[in-house]
């Protein structure tokens, strides 16, 4: 029996889905403490969470097309599918719940939205608490498909033959 190839179409996922969580973490982190620093301080800070947040935003739709691409050879070998699909369902909603903390956050940035840019940053700030609720809920059902189910996880034989 032959060695599994690395290249699968439904290890392209987890190669990518880091990106995003780390990312989008960051820039949770970095535009919350913003809020509070000195204006002097706080425009560095900003600059830093908003690029943060648009590499992540990208990242996050690259891992939502990757994980389409793994559902499909995933998804038929799992005791139980319906995690599968929470995990997704939870995913697009982050993706677009950054997409639009993103498309705000560049609005203000190059002056199209002028309206409170105080009241602006706050709410870039929520939406990217909720995206981070999401992005930890559809982390840990993809923990799920991967550790109790195995997704994409190649199961060796039982003499483990292949490897020899």
């Amino acid at each position: 029996m032959a060695e599994p190839t690395f290249w699968r179409t439904e290890v392209w996922h987890p190669l990518t889905v880091h990106f995003p969580i780390a990312l989008l973490t960051f820039a949770t982190i970095v535009k919350l403490l913003a809020l509070f620093l000195k204006p002097a301080s706080a425009a560095f800070w900003q600059k830093a969470g908003s690029f943060l947040l648009y590499a992540g935003t990208l990242a996050a739709w690259i891992s939502l097309y990757t994980g389409d691409m793994a559902d499909g050879v995933v998804s038929r070998k799992l005791c139980d599918p319906t995690v599968l699909k929470d995990h997704e369902i939870f995913a697009e909603y982050l993706t677009y719940t950054f997409t639009v903390a993103a498309l705000l956050d560049v609005a203000q940035r190059y002056r199209l939205l002028t309206y409170k840019p105080r009241l602006t940053q706050v709410l870039v700030v929520v939406l990217l608490l909720v995206g981070t609720g999401f992005l930890t809920y559809a982390g840990h059902l993809g923990a799920r498909v991967v550790y109790q189910q195995a997704g994409g996880v190649y199961v060796p034989s039982s003499d483990c033959a292949e490897f020899n």
